[in-house]
């Protein structure tokens, strides 16, 4: 038997029975049914499947369930389905995605990078920004919806 895996995921706390070395993508998407995290590449080069750990962007593909347990996870359903959040208002405003395939990482990487930085430079984005790649090349309208959401987090609301 498996040995039984406590963290904490979109703020409730979560058991699984699972082996430790299976990634955390995968303990996301075929055991809990959450399949917002993305595959992309399965090697951490695509930035899909960005996550937080514990506040920090993290490559769910690369993350083996026995470095989770005991911390927090946040998956793209406890920030980009919020349209009170910040970096979803503004995605959806300035209707960023075009295929949509990398948005969830993207929101996660823009949110983690607004957490740390609230008024981020456009070097500061596109640094942040340049693991998750867009396959569409909307990375111009990314940018702006990040500064767009520095700018609701400051409690503006600006026309767009």
């Amino acid at each position: 038997m498996e040995p039984e895996l406590r963290f904490t995921l979109n703020g409730r706390a979560t058991a699984l029975r699972i082996a430790p070395d299976t990634p955390l993508l995968w303990a996301l998407r075929d055991t809990l049914n959450l399949t917002g995290t993305k595959y992309g590449c399965g090697k951490g080069l695509c930035g899909c499947c960005t996550v937080h750990i514990d506040g920090e962007p993290a490559r769910a593909c690369l993350v083996p369930m026995a470095v989770v347990a005991g911390r927090q996870v946040t998956t793209i359903e406890a920030v980009g389905t919020d349209a009170v959040h910040p970096v979803t208002r503004a995605w959806i405003a300035l209707d960023v995605p075009q295929c949509g395939y990398c948005q969830p990482g993207q929101i996660m990487m823009a949110a983690a990078l607004l957490a740390k930085r609230p008024d981020p430079t456009d070097d500061d984005i596109d640094g942040a920004m340049a693991g998750v790649l867009c396959r569409c090349g909307t990375y111009h309208r990314i940018r702006r919806a990040i500064h767009l959401a520095a700018r609701y987090r400051r409690g503006e609301n600006p026309a767009v």
